[in-house]
C-alpha cells in the first residue's frame, strides 16, 4: 500500500538516497530538493534551467547537476553555487547522470520527443575524472533512466522509446562494449536492489500507470499501481520511493508551465521495499 509523503511538486524527478535522506529535482520550480522521512523539504540548490536536469554525487560527496537543454554539467561548489564542470553543449541536450565507483560520470541525452522514423539520436558520454569526455553509446531511443552495478562493471539505461531496459558491460578504462537488452520493458528514473532487481515506473500490461520491480530478464517480481504518471524512484532504509505527477510527454512543457505551477500535482509516494538499495545511484 502506497502513502503520500510530499505533495506540491512540480515535476519530481532524478530520485537519489544520499546521507539519509530522499534527494530529487524539482522540474518547473528550478530546484533540487532533500526530503527527510517526515516531509519536510529543504532546497539544496537552484537551477537557472527548463527541463531535464539530474542529479548525482562525485566521489568527493559535491553535487553534480545536469542542465540539460544547454548541455552543461555543473558542480556544486562550499559556496552552494553552482559552478560550469564540463561543457557537454558540442554533443546536444542532456538528460540523465550517473557516476559510478571510480568518479567516471556517464551523461545521456540525444533525447527527442519527436524523432524521425527508426532514427535514434541518443548517446552516452564518459567523463573521467581526469575531465577527458568520450561518446562510449550511440543509437539509442531515448535513454533515461540509468544504474550501475555493485561492482561497476554493468551499465543499464533505460531506452523509453524503445520500450527496453538495455545494458553494457564497462571496461576498465570506462568505455561501454555488449550492449544487450536487460529487459523488455520501457523505464525512467531507476534504481537497483540488492537481489539484482531494477524499480522503475513503467505500465501494466492493461497501459496503467505502475512502479515495476522487474529481474533481468523481464520477469515482474513486484507492481505498484500509480494514480499518476510516474517518473523516478530509489530505495532508501527500507522504503521504495517514487515520484509521480499528472503530466505526459505530449503535453508541451513550457506552453503549460503556468498550468503545470498552479495546480502542482507533483507527489512523492511511498512504499515498503522488499530489498535494500545497491548500486549506483
Amino acid at each position: 500500500m502506497t502513502e503520500i509523503l510530499l505533495e506540491g511538486l512540480v515535476i519530481g524527478e532524478s530520485a537519489r538516497w544520499h546521507d539519509g535522506r530522499l534527494w530529487c529535482s524539482n522540474w518547473g520550480a528550478q530546484e533540487v530538493l532533500a526530503v527527510d522521512a517526515s516531509g519536510k523539504r529543504e532546497v539544496m540548490a537552484r537551477v537557472s534551467t527548463t527541463l531535464p536536469f539530474s542529479i548525482d554525487w562525485l566521489p568527493s560527496g559535491q553535487l553534480l547537476v545536469v542542465s540539460g537543454p544547454e548541455g552543461l554539467l555543473l558542480r556544486q561548489e562550499g559556496s552552494g553555487e553552482l559552478a560550469e564542470y564540463a561543457d557537454l553543449s558540442s554533443y546536444g541536450g542532456l538528460n540523465e547522470i550517473v557516476v559510478d565507483g571510480r568518479g567516471n560520470i556517464y551523461v545521456n541525452g540525444g533525447c527527442d520527443f519527436q524523432p524521425a522514423e527508426g532514427e535514434r539520436p541518443g548517446f552516452v558520454l564518459l567523463v573521467t575524472p581526469d575531465g577527458s569526455v568520450r561518446r562510449v553509446a550511440d543509437e539509442l531511443a531515448f535513454p533515461n533512466g540509468m544504474v550501475i552495478t555493485p561492482d561497476n562493471r554493468t551499465l543499464i539505461v533505460a531506452e523509453s522509446f524503445a520500450f527496453q531496459l538495455t545494458a553494457y558491460d564497462i571496461a576498465d578504462d570506462g568505455t561501454l562494449a555488449n550492449r544487450r537488452v536487460w529487459a523488455p520493458h520501457t523505464g525512467d528514473g531507476m534504481c537497483m536492489d540488492a537481489d539484482g532487481a531494477i524499480w522503475t515506473p513503467g505500465w501494466t500490461p492493461d497501459g496503467r500507470s505502475a512502479c515495476l520491480r522487474m529481474a533481468e530478464g523481464g520477469e515482474i517480481l513486484d507492481t505498484i499501481p500509480l494514480e499518476h504518471a510516474g517518473f523516478a524512484c530509489t530505495v532508501g532504509d527500507g522504503t521504495l520511493y517514487m515520484l509521480t505527477a499528472d503530466w505526459h510527454m505530449e503535453e508541451p512543457f513550457d506552453a503549460n508551465l503556468d498550468r503545470l505551477l498552479s495546480s502542482a500535482t507533483g507527489r512523492i509516494l511511498t512504499a515498503p521495499a522488499p530489498a535494500p538499495k545497491a548500486g549506483r545511484p
